[in-house]
């Protein structure tokens, strides 16, 4: 069989974020076809499993994420070359390397440049330099760009005249459970009519601007779930926002019983991603069925195909908000799940990726 190295995510067993269920999933329908080895940091794994869904996992002594993910990725795609046929690497912050180990190595590499991480607002302008210089090492030296979403192939097509392959991410594992009004009760939701959202609490995500808009509406509860606490962004925005008694700013729910069961119960999804290409959060709602709001720029648009209803101002938030009734969000919710099942399943995801492979 093929050997494929996989390098970039934190790891397996999936816990953290979008590149790790994708690894999950591909792992799970790809090791009986290919010999698969998933890179892993040994920081946030110390049980240090050998084998997970028939893959080997092998562990690199650094953090996947900040400033160390640059030697995380370098040190895993030096190892991989001395073994792996094809090396696939999530994400392009390691990828400054990747121009050279290509000199060295005859082995191919696929890149999966995720979104145009070079434009998130959190980043110093040194970082924001340093990711653009990686994206162009990437697209540039890669055998193979993959990119998530429309809008992110044709960025591609136009910045570096190159063509890539376009392959989403899968939402079918998000599954709509049975109403548990126990749980529900227990968040002081079982009687109330929500709005539902979950992300990073960043400012691409458009939090300000969502809480903005209810601020001023309060036919409606408002619930985000999220790392409030892991920025200034995020703390200063709880102080200010956190005497609205209609307003629920909960800490990060890690129990997948209990997020789909709050999601699930909503009355409406607010998608206020900005950046990032397809985000798992929004192709996991439309698996679910939820109707959609959405922030409208190029991503969302791609990845809805142009079926959600977007917003781009907290006053546009409030028209949709008011307009909403049951009819609207019922045909909302059913073209979201008629989409989601067409594009975003992981037996298509992976039968993608191993055409490729």
């Amino acid at each position: 069989m093929k050997k494929v190295a996989i390098v970039g995510s934190v790891g397996l067993p999936a816990k953290y974020g979008g590149w790790e269920t994708l690894v999950d999933h591909l792992t799970r329908r790809l090791s009986n076809s290919f010999e698969l080895t998933v890179y892993c940091s040994a920081k946030k794994y110390p049980e240090q499993l050998t084998e997970y869904n028939g893959a080997r996992l092998s562990y690199i002594n650094l953090d996947a994420n900040g400033v160390q993910s640059i030697f995380y990725d370098l040190l895993s795609m030096l190892k991989a070359i001395r073994y792996a046929d094809c090396v696939v690497v999530l994400g392009v912050s390691g990828c400054v390397f990747l121009p050279v180990i290509k000199l060295i190595s005859c082995k191919k590499f696929i890149v999966n440049i995720d979104g145009l991480e070079w434009k998130r607002e959190k980043w110093s302008p040194f970082a924001k330099w340093f990711l653009k210089l990686s994206e162009i090492a990437a697209v540039r030296s890669a055998d193979v760009i993959v990119a998530d979403n429309q809008a992110i192939q044709d960025y591609i097509t136009t910045e570096y005249h190159r063509k890539s392959e376009l392959i989403p991410y899968g939402g079918d594992h998000a599954v709509r459970p049975a109403r548990n009004d126990e749980i529900l009760s227990d968040y002081g939701l079982n009687k109330k009519k929500y709005a539902f959202k979950v992300c990073r609490i960043e400012p691409e995500n458009n939090l300000d601007l969502i809480l903005r808009a209810f601020e001023s509406y309060n036919a409606l509860d408002l619930v985000i779930v999220g790392n409030w606490g892991n920025s200034q962004y995020g703390v200063l925005l709880r102080e200010k926002y956190d005497h609205l008694s209609h307003v629920h700013m909960l800490d990060p729910i890690y129990d997948q019983k209990i997020l789909n069961q709050l999601r699930s119960a909503c009355y409406v999804y607010i998608h206020g991603h900005s950046a990032g290409g397809t985000n798992p959060s929004l192709v996991e709602a439309m698996s679910l069925g939820l109707p959609v709001v959405a922030f409208g720029c190029d991503f969302n648009q791609e990845t809805t195909r142009g079926d959600a209803l977007f917003f781009h101002s907290s006053a546009d938030l409030v028209r949709i908000l008011e307009f909403l009734d049951d009819d609207l969000r019922a045909a909302n919710s059913r073209k979201m799940k008629k989409i989601a099942d067409k594009f975003y399943t992981w037996d298509k995801v992976s039968s993608l990726y191993a055409k490729l492979f």
